[in-house]
């Protein structure tokens, strides 16, 4: 094998179809379009349009609520924290905040703050500083022999 003879395997690389060039190529003049109306010009956007009837999302009933300023946390799993021990990025013993956690390259955008979640298993001691975690996640930090400080005052709807 050659540079010289390096090639594509055939049907690697199909070339865009021309229209409207000609009646020889099969696209010509009306390219395919078919006749005159809306769907033949360019710019035409009928995503959702049912022909006048009532569109179908629409018609679904419509439920629940999605509060525009709710808080947005970066999410860290125990599992990911001792990954990072196990790869140095983190010391055993040492305080965990959201600085630390960006700076080891764990969360890239700290957005309202961390919440720790209990997916994983942690065996090294971290003193954690977070927004919120969950309850399992705070009994495995501690049985792990470390500690769980949140930063943001729980709701009292939370549990």
């Amino acid at each position: 094998m050659k540079l010289n003879e390096l090639r594509d395997n055939p049907g690697a690389r199909k070339r865009r179809t021309r229209v409207g060039r000609g009646i020889g190529s099969g696209l010509g003049k009306t390219a395919g379009r078919g006749q005159k109306g809306q769907k033949s010009r360019s710019g035409v956007a009928i995503k959702g349009f049912e022909g006048g009837q009532m569109p179908l999302h629409m018609r679904l009933p419509k439920r629940g609520f999605n509060a525009p300023n709710r808080p947005s946390y970066a999410i860290v799993n125990l599992g990911t924290l001792q990954a990072a021990v196990d790869a140095g990025r983190l010391a055993e013993g040492q305080t965990v905040d959201a600085e630390v956690l960006k700076a080891a390259g764990i969360v890239t955008h700290v957005r309202d703050g961390v919440r720790l979640l209990a997916r994983g298993e942690l065996r090294a001691r971290l003193d954690l500083t977070v927004a919120g975690a969950s309850a399992a996640a705070r009994a495995a930090v501690e049985k792990a022999g470390g500690t769980v400080t949140e930063t943001r005052a729980r709701d009292s709807a939370e549990g």
